[in-house]
């Protein structure tokens, strides 16, 4: 360590001004930065869920789309509704990346001729708009609130709200910044029929989700940041007195994260909802090793020592902590590489590379700066005046009270960790928005006036071709729709095939809305349809090429991710038994799958946390039987928090998932500190009281604040609209909290009661 900070002196002004410049250099390719909102970024490339969704999109075009909702409290079925519907419909068909526009003007309406009852018509639902009458109108409604095609698809029940439907062409919304000029030309036809008639537009789908998504992120990014880095400012020169003792440590954490974000550029990732917090994440778990370092440095010059000294004093007396703290850190972090959730997994290894790299910044670029403050001398107080404040109550408190600490921290835990059994998971898309976000506000606006916000898409394959003109088969069909509403009568909205239009032409020839029981019937049936569609309307959406596989949409409500997942292997359980198979898709179906994701998360990362901790601290302290001591009050906190979840009914989000092992891993920091200053006093022959007092007295402060820092910085995600970012700041706030009581309280108390060693007394 002397040789290195030699070197150090040598290199000082190299080093001091070399790493801002290294950093400034990096920084240039910032200009490149990203965000990218797109479902595809939370899965891996080869996920199997991904996979089956890219092939049902290569066999049936695609499903995504933009969704424009609006209501007229006195009914749609008026020439000023219709129009803007039809202005819309008509506007939306000349988009680029547009495939197919549906809306209730545009239905392919299925009808005998009043003239010639023996021929079937099929065309648009509503004709010129400027010419019909309010009979016509009034007939319109009739058909269409008593159609089971459009009711609580395009029309509702009540015919006050309406959805016009753009379907986006295959890979339309997969790649730049796509999301955002298609939602900027949907504005750009809404707005002003918004202006025109007064009507609130309610935008869905995925180009509007991916826009939140990247919208969020880049609130997030530009509101956190700068807010985390003042208020790690206020408190540090709250804490030291001195501009240099704010901007010194501030600048670690500030060069860290332009470095590990220019980094990321570089490999060619780009930020999301998680990942653009990494400089949060940063300036919280670096500032600490800084804060160390300049305050052992303060402490010297503060007590008359040469500059040289200090510098070499706060390097020796702090380089092996801070690198265990670091060490422990990078591993809460890095533990979650192993989510197969891809956002999760990049913000684990960019941030357990940001602690990495705060450390070597914190031993390298800020001891040279604190080489060039040869100045900075000054002695406040002797030291007779700063030993006569040394607190003496603090250790007695803890050895009288020790089992009453025990047994009540004991309690509060078996009693709020049985909260544990009552935990849920939910990766509900929509419900990663805050309830005042545009996009949550739509779908729900959409589940309460229309139809079901989220879709299941299910693939039906007959087994050979033109089999889905078997009667069997679509009876088959038939069955499993009346059974899976029937199942789920308050989730499932609206179920819609081809299967719809077959039944229809039914009707119309044999007076009945059944599936016919001729395999002939049903291919003439299709063959009329087919060549009966305006050019765009085709029915290749809903069938493949061969004629083999059958696809079904499911609309359904906003529901928990447990719910989405009963209903999905509902299906799955019921088509087992049948002589088909049938695949499960869409985007929905991706999200409730990847709960189990969610739950793997949580559970990997935090066993293997407290996996390499607890070796760790075995290696560090060598004390086997005392391990279990050393571990429980930074498990003590997550088990709380969970618990406390579980009992309020709050459910589990990825934000959650990711918090255990950060809460671990950061929280392991103070009792590193803590177990250090404590085992070095006992073995200085100090009693168990005055080595709880001097622990308390040099490490309590810098625990307590970094606790402090920490708390706050990870509080700021309370202000989020990305719920996950919020849950994790909560969650991570209030477990450092209770994990610096636990420091303080808990770990003494079982120190006191368990430490039965003998320690030799060392020679100074």
């Amino acid at each position: 360590m002397t040789g290195y900070i030699r070197l150090l002196y040598r290199l000082r002004w190299l080093v001091a001004l070399g790493v801002p410049l290294v950093v400034l250099f990096l920084s240039s390719y910032l200009k490149h930065l990203e965000i990218d909102g797109s479902y595809r970024i939370w899965f891996e490339k080869d996920a199997p869920v991904l996979k089956t969704y890219d092939n049902f999109r290569n066999a049936f075009s695609n499903d995504d789309g933009v969704t424009i909702i609006f209501r007229d409290p006195n009914g749609i079925f008026n020439q000023k509704a219709l129009g803007t519907v039809m202005r819309i419909t008509e506007a939306l068909w000349d988009m680029d990346r547009v495939d197919r526009v549906d809306s209730i003007t545009n239905y392919q309406y299925v009808h005998a001729d009043p003239a010639h009852p023996d021929e079937v018509l099929v065309d648009d639902f509503i004709d010129d708009i400027d010419e019909v009458n309010a009979s016509y109108l009034a007939d319109r409604k009739q058909i269409a609130t008593n159609d089971s095609i459009v009711v609580n698809s395009f029309v509702s029940k009540d015919g006050t709200t309406t959805m016009i439907f753009a379907r986006l062409e295959p890979d339309a919304n997969e790649e730049g910044n796509v999301s955002g000029e298609i939602m900027k030309a949907v504005h750009a036809i809404v707005d002003p029929e918004a202006n025109r008639t007064g009507y609130k537009f309610w935008l869905n789908g995925g180009p509007a989700i991916t826009q939140a998504f990247v919208e969020i992120a880049g609130n997030d990014a530009a509101t956190f940041t700068p807010l985390v880095l003042l208020i790690a400012m206020v408190l540090l020169f709250a804490l030291f007195r001195r501009v240099s003792g704010a901007l010194i440590p501030v600048g670690v954490v500030l060069f860290t994260f332009l470095a590990v974000i220019a980094i990321q550029v570089l490999l060619g990732y780009k930020l999301n909802n998680f990942t653009a917090n990494i400089p949060v994440f940063i300036i919280a778990i670096g500032i600490a090793d800084a804060v160390h370092i300049y305050s052992v440095w303060r402490m010297q010059r503060q007590a008359g020592e040469e500059n040289y000294r200090a510098v070499e004093m706060a390097l020796s007396k702090n380089f092996l902590p801070i690198f265990l703290t670091s060490a422990t850190t990078m591993v809460g972090f890095a533990t979650l590489a192993l989510s197969k959730v891809v956002p999760v997994a990049t913000l684990g290894i960019a941030t357990a590379s940001g602690a990495l790299l705060a450390f070597l910044i914190s031993v390298t670029w800020m001891p040279a700066v604190l080489f060039l403050l040869a100045r900075a001398h000054t002695q406040h107080e002797p030291q007779e005046k700063q030993r006569s404040v040394r607190p003496v109550r603090y250790g007695a408190f803890i050895v009288r009270h020790n089992r009453q600490i025990v047994l009540v921290s004991v309690g509060i835990m078996l009693l709020l960790g049985a909260g544990l059994w009552r935990i849920k998971v939910d990766s509900n898309t929509i419900r990663y928005f805050d309830k005042k976000v545009e996009i949550r506000k739509s779908s729900e606006f959409n589940m309460a006036h229309l139809t079901g916000p989220m879709s299941y898409t299910l693939i039906i394959d007959s087994g050979r071709k033109d089999g889905i003109k078997d009667p069997a088969f679509l009876k088959t069909v038939e069955r499993f729709s009346m059974v899976y509403q029937k199942h789920f009568p308050h989730d499932v909205r609206h179920i819609s095939s081809l299967l719809d239009v077959i039944k229809r032409y039914n009707k119309i020839f044999n007076a009945t809305e059944t599936v016919p029981n001729r395999r002939d019937l049903i291919a003439q049936y299709l063959l009329l349809y087919s060549t009966s569609l305006k050019p765009g309307m085709e029915i290749t959406d809903k069938i493949d090429f061969d004629q083999r596989k059958f696809r079904i949409t499911v609309l359904t409500n906003i529901v928990d991710t447990s719910k989405d997942l009963e209903m999905i292997h509902f299906a799955q359980q019921w088509w087992a038994k049948t002589p088909y198979t049938m695949e499960i898709t869409g985007q929905t179906v991706m999200y409730a799958f990847m709960q189990d994701d969610i739950t793997d998360t949580l559970i990997w990362s935090l066993s293997l946390t407290l996996l390499i901790v607890s070796v760790m601290l075995l290696v560090i302290f060598r004390r086997v039987k005392l391990l279990w001591i050393l571990m429980l009050p930074n498990i003590l906190p997550v088990v709380l928090v969970l618990g406390v979840m579980g009992w309020l009914g709050l459910t589990i989000d990825m934000g959650v998932a990711i918090a255990g092992a950060i809460i671990i891993g950061v929280a392991v920091d103070d009792t590193i500190h803590f177990l250090a200053k404590y085992f070095d006093a006992r073995k200085r022959g100090l009693s168990m009281v005055e080595s709880f007092d001097e622990v308390l007295q040099y490490a309590g402060r810098a625990i307590l604040f970094t606790t402090v820092v920490l708390s706050f910085s990870f509080a700021v995600f309370l202000f989020s609209d990305f719920v996950p970012n919020r849950n994790f700041g909560i969650v991570t706030a209030v477990a450092l909290a209770i994990a610096l009581l636990a420091d303080l309280l808990l770990l003494p108390a079982f120190l006191s009661m368990f430490d039965t060693k003998s320690y030799t007394v060392s020679k100074e």
